[in-house]
Order: C-alpha cells, then structure tokens, then sequence
C-alpha cells in the first residue's frame, strides 16, 4: 500500500526564522497539501547552549502569518508527540542502547583536548575505521573499565562505527542518485553525555521514523549528512521506511557569490526575517516582511520561485495555484539567487489586486500611529486606492496618500520655482471664486467647469492647474486632479488654495 503523505519542517530556536528557512516550510507544506498528507512542526531543541528565548514562539507566528498551516506540532498536539526533541530524551536513550548492543555504534572518553592533539598530529584528522583505534573508546578498552568510567561520572560520547569501503546510494527527487563512498565519512557523535541529548544525527532519524515521516524536504546544505542518515536508517534495520530525500536548491546573494545573509539584507535594505525580531541578548533590532510592508501572499508566491517554476511564463499564483501546479521535476539543483526587487514587484501586483475596502483597513492603523483620525474607511478607501498604482509596500499607500489626510505644511521648492509665478496669487484667488460656485464637485464636472474657465481667460493650462495642484498636494505629484478634489472636501480644498497664497513666496 502507498504510504500517505506525511512531512516535517524542524527548526532549532537558537534565533530568528530566516527566509531560507520559511520557503523549506513553504515546499513542505505545498507538497503535503499538493498530495492530501500531513505537515508536522518538529522543535529541534536538543543544541542547549544556542537555545534563544522567544525563538520557538517567532517561529509559530511567522508561519501563521505566511498561512502556513500545520497538522501536528508542539501548539497543535497529535499522536506521534511529544514535538519537541528535549522532551523525548528517553526514546533517544532506548535507541542508543540499540546501537550500542548492536555494535553499530561505540562509547568515547576522548576529551577535546585530546582530539586536539589527534589533529595536530595526524594530517586531515577525522575520526574514522582509520584512526579510532588509537581513540579512547570502548573498541580499545576493555568492558569493565567502559563500565568503571561511566559509573564514575565520567563525561563521553556515543558515535555510529561506520564501515569504510562502501558505496551509499541517496536517491533524491530534485538531484537524482547520490553516491558517497563511506571512507570518507567520519564516526559521527550520536548523543552526549554531559547534556543527555542527541545530536541532530541520532534525533532526526528516530523521529522522522517514528513519526512516519515519508519525504524529507531540506535545504541544500543538509545533503553532505545524507549518506549518514542512509546507513543509519539501515543500523535499525529501517531500510524499507526510509523517507524520500528532497535537497532544496540554497538561497543566494543578490550581489556577489555566497549563501544570503542578514548582512546582506541589512547592506542593501531588505529583510530576511518574516517578522521583526528583537535580539533578547543585544536589543538589536532586524526588520521582518511583514512590517515592511509585504503582504503575506505576494512573500510566499516570491519565495515559491525561488529555485522552482510551474513549466510555464506563470508568475503571479496564490496558495492553491501553487499547490496545483508545484512539482519537483520543476525544482533547480542550482542555486537561486534573492532578487529583492522582485519580491517589491509581487507585492506590487498583490497590493493592485486588493479591494480598496482591504488596504484601507491595513493603512488605518498607520494612520492612528501618525494621529491622523476621524476618517471614515470609505474615504481611506477612497484615497489609497487612487494611490495603489504608485505603490510597492504598504507604508507606501500612506505616503502616496497622505495629503488626502494632512493639509501641506510646506511646498516643493522645484515645483515653486517652476510653477508660481508672480502673477499666480491673483490667478489662485480666482479659482477660489470658480471653486466655491460649483455645486457639483464629481470629478468630471468640475473639470469641465475649471477647463472652461481657463480656456476663456487665456491662461496656461499647465502652469495653472500645476499651481492649482502645488496649493493642495505640496508638490507636482498625485493622481487626477480632480479626482482629488471630488474626494477631498471642498472647504478643505479652498483653505489650502488660501494658505498657499499666503504662504508660497
């Protein structure tokens, strides 16, 4: 029978969730959704001394906030828990001891002093078939004095005995069949004593088979520990439920060779964090998606194509779009470079595809932080939707936006050399006068009205209705005039026409 569907994204709390990060999730939960399986959020807490604070809670909301949603986890429960790996120390230590009886696997008493040494000593030192035993391990001592040490307190490790000599097949679905010869694999630590927790090695693989987890879905920097993982599925003698591997293409610089970086966010101004996160060591402050101003949808489409495409010139798609179309077979094995400006571009096209009612309840909130209150959604609504196609974030709606909601204090010093002339007070008063005779402010008919206005005085067309533009925006800058001023209230209109002449000199 096939097996159904079941993956796991497992994070470690030692910091923020970075973007390389939320797009593994992304495909793990595309891909669960894609075959109706179950996605599973494992916490790999078991590295104690990188232990963050706030870390595993950052990264609930994060996928929250993206919608990506999950089966089973710490928040969710479910069958196969507990979720988190410091809370299943004794399902660790039971399987150790399989290793061990086994002989798959041997106890050292190597101090890091000692393997310092080792390295200094013998060139490209790794511990291996080669070098253990001259180790201080149980393969060179006798039973009684293992035993003696360890009941001494005695701090050790448990490393797998990997057989030198031997070809180990990966098969994966983005890079097809891997093969690493096992004499360059070194006897990988299994668990340690000091903490009483295993290493990722160990509490990977009795998790994701216990948890019946049939596709594992990671980044391209876990391949190397493939072949590890292969030969330990078959210590248990798990061979037949090996999951699929799946090693995702890496996420590169925008500009130059490498891994992205939050360096490279913070060097050229864009996030690599989902949300704002506060360092609790050093207060340092990084910036998130969602504060910027991304919506969640245009993020999550962005980093969808980021080392995978549907076959076809398709750009734009939301989450069920993504998940009919997604397919490895379609995923690079290169990898895929982090085009910030792109990801400016889809939130473009989604911040263009919202209601006006939608981005009004977004911008709301900014307003009220700027004590901009006591308009309605209708006019907020109104006024950011005039403005959308000028936008990238959604800071930028208010900024577009945000003469709708204050009147100028000052006038664009290019715009008033070019465009108040001497005569333009006397021109502005008159307007005034046109202004407060129209009853009818919809756009069309006050533009009929002003146009006809002008024609018959022979003024220029430009020059007037720029200055006319200048008195209520501050700038040369905005969308139809008009527009404008059937939104806007009159009286407002005509109180900033004042104050500009007034003021402009």
């Amino acid at each position: 029978m096939e097996r159904k569907v079941r993956v796991r994204f497992a994070p470690s709390p030692t910091g923020p969730l970075h973007i390389g990060g939320v797009r593994t999730a992304l495909y793990n939960y595309i891909f669960a959704r894609q075959n109706g399986g179950d996605m599973i959020l494992r916490i790999e807490d078991t590295d104690s001394q990188r232990f963050v604070p706030g870390a595993e809670e950052y990264i609930n909301r994060s996928l929250a906030w993206l919608g990506i949603g999950i089966d089973e986890g710490v928040k969710e429960g479910g069958k196969y828990g507990p979720y988190k790996q410091s809370e299943r120390r004794d399902i660790y230590r039971e399987h150790v001891k399989m290793l061990l009886d086994n002989g798959k696997a041997y106890i050292a008493f190597d101090t890091p002093e000692e393997l310092e040494a080792a390295r200094k000593e013998i060139p490209n030192f790794q511990y291996d078939a080669t070098t253990r035993g001259r180790m201080r391990n149980s393969l060179t001592m006798p039973k009684d004095e293992v035993e003696k040490r360890i009941a001494d307190g005695e701090k050790y490790v448990v490393r797998f005995k990997i057989e030198p000599g031997r070809d180990v097949r990966v098969d994966d679905l983005v890079r097809g069949e891997v093969v690493i010869n096992s004499s360059i694999l070194d006897d990988k630590v299994l668990y340690k004593s000091a903490d009483d927790l295993p290493t990722y090695h160990l509490a990977n693989i009795v998790d994701d088979h216990l948890m019946e987890v049939s596709h594992v879905i990671r980044g391209e920097e876990w391949l190397p520990s493939a072949p590890l993982h292969v030969l330990l599925y078959e210590a248990f003698g798990w061979k037949d439920t090996m999951p699929q591997f799946v090693h995702l293409p890496l996420l590169l610089k925008p500009v130059g060779n490498g891994k992205l970086s939050k360096r490279d966010g913070d060097k050229l101004g864009f996030p690599v964090f989902p949300l704002d996160w506060k360092d609790p060591k050093t207060g340092e402050l990084s910036s998130g998606f969602k504060e910027r101003g991304y919506l969640p949808e245009a993020v999550v489409n962005f980093l969808a194509l980021l080392g995978w495409n549907p076959g076809d010139d398709t750009e734009v798609m939301d989450i069920d779009t993504l998940i009919r179309k997604f397919s490895f077979e379609h995923c690079s094995k290169a990898g895929s470079k982090f085009d910030y400006k792109k990801a400016l571009w889809f939130n473009h096209e989604y911040l263009m595809s919202k209601p006006d009612d939608e981005l009004a309840e977004m911008v709301m909130p900014l307003l009220e932080d700027k004590g901009w209150t006591g308009y309605s959604r209708e006019y907020v609504a109104k006024a950011v939707g005039m403005v959308k196609g000028r936008a990238n974030l959604v800071g930028d709606l208010l900024e577009q936006a945000d003469f709708f909601f204050v009147a100028p204090t000052e006038y664009a010093e290019k715009d008033v050399r070019k465009r108040w002339s001497e005569d333009m007070p006397r021109i502005m008063e008159e307007l005034i006068g046109v202004l407060e005779g129209i009853e009818d402010m919809s756009s069309a008919n006050a533009e009929k009205i002003v146009l006809d206005w002008i024609a018959s005085k022979g003024y220029h067309l430009g020059n007037v209705m720029n200055a006319f533009r200048l008195a209520v925006v501050g700038a040369c800058r905005g969308p139809h005039m008009f527009d404008i001023t059937e939104l806007m209230p009159k009286d407002e209109v005509i109180r900033r026409i004042h104050k500009a002449i007034v003021t402009i000199k």
